[in-house]
C-alpha cells in the first residue's frame, strides 16, 4: 500500500474543541473531571489548550447520565461559538467593581430564573409566580432563555437605565440590588413627572430563586466559558469586570442551588488577584488547575489513533495499547545521532512554553502538521508502505516549523496585549540571554531589564536555565530565533553549542 494513503486514512480531528465532532471518542478522563464531577471545584484554571472549553462540552453532554449529577442541571451561561455575550460590557465606559457585580447576580437570576420557568411553564409553583413577577417587575422576564438573548436585554436595560431621557429622573446601577424602576406618575402639567426608584436586593432575588430550584429538588451548575475573549483589548473593563464576577461567585455560595462553575485561563486569574482579593482563601479553596504529564499526552495521542480502524487494518496491526500507537507514527529518533533523545522527548521538548506547560493542543497540531508534511512529501514522490514509521524526520521538523509560527501569532503574540513589542525585540536573535544581553536588546537599563524578565518569565516566553534565560524551543522558529547565546557590550562572542537536545 501507498504510504500516501496510509495517512490520508489517519484521521487525528481537531485541536480545538469547539470544531471537534469527534471530541466524546477521542476525551481523555483527566482528575480534573473527575473532582468537577464530584463537585469539589468551582473554578477550573487552565492554559490555552489544555483542555477547559473540552471539559465544558463533555460535561454538558454527559451529566444527565452521571449518577453524582443527578437533580443537577448544567446550564452554558455563554455562547460556545461566535463573539462572546460578555462582548456587550465593553460598550461605552467602563462601570465601577460593585456595578459589575450587580450585573453578574442579575445575569445568574435572569438566566436561571427564565430557564427553570420555561421548564415548567404554567405548571407554577407559588414561588414560581413570585419570580415572575420579580422578572417582570425587574424588566428581566424573557421568551428565550438562550445565554445571548437574556445578557442582552440586561445589558440593554442597565444601558437605558444609566441614561435616561432629560426629563427623567437620572439612576445608577448600586452594588447593592437590581434597580426597580415603577412607572412613571403623570400630574396636571405635563412637564412634570416623577418617578420612584428602589432596588431589589441581590438576597433576596436570589434567595427566593433558591427557593423555587429547593421546592422542585434541582440545583443549577451555570458554566462561564470563553472570559478571557470576552474583553481582549478593552483592560479597563476586563480587570474590573471579572473580579466582580469572583466576588459574585463567593456571594453565591449562600445559596447552594445556585453553584458558578467558572473556566479560567491561569495567566488571567493571576491578573485578577493582582494587589490582594479579599477571601481569596475561599476562591482557592474551590480551584483546581488543569495539568497534563507526558503519560496523558501519550494516552491522548493513543487514543486519538486507535479510533481510525481502516487506518490500523490498512497497516495491518490489531488491537495495540494507546501507548504502543505512537511508535507507527513516528521513527525512534527526529535525530539518528547516539546522544540525542528520542522522537517522543524530543516532541515534548518542542510544545512546551516557558512554564513548562505543555498543551495537548500543541501535541495534536505538531502531530497533525507532521503528518501534512509528509503527506506533501508522498504526493512528490510517492512511496510504498513497508512498516513504520511513515512519518518522516523531516516532516516532523516541518511540523514543528509550522507550529512555530501559529503559536508565535495565535497565543504568544495575541496574549501578550502591552507587552508585544517586547517580545518583538528579540525577533531574529539568539535564543539564551543573559540579564545584560536582554537590556541590550530591549535598549534599556538592567533595572528595567530585570522588570521586563519578570513578566516574559510570567508569560512563557523567558525560562530560567542556569544562569541564563532561554527562549523555549516552541516559539523559537515562528520568531527567526536561532540556537546560541547573545552577548552584551564587551562580552565575547560564545561559540555555538548544541545542549538545546
Amino acid at each position: 500500500m501507498k504510504v500516501k494513503d496510509l495517512l490520508q486514512l489517519l484521521d487525528l480531528g481537531s485541536s480545538v474543541a469547539e470544531f471537534d465532532d469527534a471530541l466524546e471518542k477521542y476525551f481523555v478522563e483527566t482528575p480534573t473531571m473527575r473532582i468537577l464531577v464530584e463537585d469539589k471545584a468551582d473554578i477550573i484554571a487552565g492554559d490555552k489548550g489544555t483542555g477547559k472549553t473540552a471539559l465544558y462540552r463533555i460535561l454538558s453532554k454527559r451529566y444527565a447520565g452521571i449518577p453524582e449529577l443527578n437533580n443537577v442541571e448544567v446550564l452554558a451561561g455563554f455562547n460556545p461559538t461566535g463573539n462572546p455575550v460578555f462582548q456587550r460590557l465593553t460598550e461605552g465606559d467602563a462601570l465601577e467593581e460593585g456595578q459589575y457585580v450587580t450585573i453578574w447576580k442579575a445575569y445568574v437570576l435572569a438566566l436561571v430564573g427564565n430557564w427553570i420557568l420555561q421548564i415548567y411553564e404554567s405548571d407554577y409553583t407559588g414561588r414560581m409566580h413570585e419570580l415572575q413577577d420579580l422578572l417582570r417587575k425587574t424588566g428581566l422576564l424573557s421568551a428565550d432563555d438562550s445565554p445571548g438573548t437574556i445578557f442582552a436585554q440586561l445589558v440593554n436595560l442597565y444601558r437605558r437605565i444609566t441614561t435616561p431621557k432629560a426629563a427623567e429622573v437620572s439612576m445608577t446601577i448600586t452594588p447593592h440590588g437590581i434597580p426597580l424602576v415603577v412607572p412613571r406618575v403623570e400630574f396636571e402639567e405635563p412637564k412634570l413627572a416623577e418617578r420612584e426608584e428602589a432596588i431589589v436586593r441581590h438576597d433576596e432575588a436570589l434567595g427566593l430563586l433558591n427557593q423555587v430550584l429547593d421546592d422542585v429538588g434541582v440545583s443549577a451548575w451555570v458554566v462561564l466559558d470563553r472570559l478571557d475573549e470576552a474583553f481582549q483589548g478593552f483592560p479597563a473593563a476586563e480587570v474590573p469586570a471579572l473580579r466582580a464576577l469572583l466576588r459574585a461567585y463567593l456571594d453565591l455560595a449562600a445559596f447552594p442551588r445556585v453553584r458558578l462553575k467558572l473556566f479560567l485561563r491561569k495567566d488571567l486569574f493571576r491578573r485578577l488577584i493582582e494587589g490582594g482579593f479579599v477571601n481569596l482563601t475561599h476562591v482557592n479553596a474551590r480551584k483546581v488547575e488543569i495539568v497534563w504529564d507526558e503519560e496523558d499526552l501519550r494516552h491522548l495521542l493513543g487514543k486519538r489513533i486507535a479510533e481510525n480502524r481502516p487506518f490500523l487494518d490498512a497497516m495491518g496491526v490489531g488491537d495495540k495499547d494507546y501507548e504502543e500507537m505512537f511508535d507507527l507514527l513516528f521513527p525512534p529518533k527526529v535525530d539518528p545521532a547516539e546522544h540525542k533523545p528520542t522522537a517522543w522527548n524530543w516532541m515534548m521538548a518542542r510544545i512546551r512554553d516557558g512554564n513548562d506547560i505543555k498543551p495537548p493542543r500543541n501535541l495534536i497540531d505538531l502531530v497533525k502538521k507532521a503528518q501534512e508534511a509528509q503527506l506533501r512529501r508522498e504526493n512528490r514522490s510517492e512511496s510504498e508502505y513497508n512498516g513504520p514509521p511513515i512519518i518522516h524526520p523531516e516532516s516532523i521538523r516541518r511540523g514543528l516549523a509550522a507550529l512555530s509560527a501559529e503559536r508565535v501569532n495565535d497565543t504568544l503574540l495575541a496574549e501578550a496585549g502591552e507587552h508585544t513589542a517586547l517580545i518583538e525585540r528579540f525577533r531574529g536573535g539568539k535564543a539564551e540571554h543573559s540579564e545584560e544581553s536582554v537590556a541590550q536588546v530591549l535598549g534599556v537599563d538592567l533595572g528595567q531589564a530585570r522588570e521586563a524578565i519578570k513578566v516574559l518569565r510570567e508569560i512563557g516566553f523567558l525560562e530560567v536555565v542556569g544562569t541564563s534565560y532561554k527562549v523555549p524551543m516552541l516559539y523559537r522558529q515562528g520568531l527567526g530565533i536561532t540556537q546560541g547565546k547573545a552577548h552584551a557590550p564587551g562580552e565575547a562572542v560564545p561559540a555555538p553549542t548544541d545542549d538545546d537536545d
